[in-house]
């Protein structure tokens, strides 16, 4: 697996909903609900990275990767997007 892997999952539940899906509900629900849902992973990784053992961080790191790529698809952004500023910035 790969983040462009993961990436190519959400954009397709993001141009093919499904009921089931976890992913289409967060588009669904919009980007307010997205936003949220990053800045709550966000917190929990600061939690685990604090307190709690490296599993749980892993964990934690995990879901904001995976809620941090349904905000850039939400956007109409890609990992690429990303990988490009950070290109620029050591360059």
């Amino acid at each position: 697996m790969s983040i462009q892997w993961l990436f190519e999952v959400i954009e397709d539940r993001k141009q093919n909903p499904t009921e089931k899906s976890y992913t289409s509900s967060l588009f669904a629900e919009g980007l307010p609900k997205i936003a949220q849902k990053v800045g709550e992973e966000g917190t929990e990784v600061v939690v685990a990275a604090l307190a709690q053992d490296d599993q749980r961080l892993i964990e934690e790191v995990a879901d904001l990767t995976y809620h941090t790529l349904v905000l850039l698809a939400a956007r109409g952004l890609t990992p690429a997007d990303v990988i490009a500023e950070l290109e620029k910035r050591h360059k």
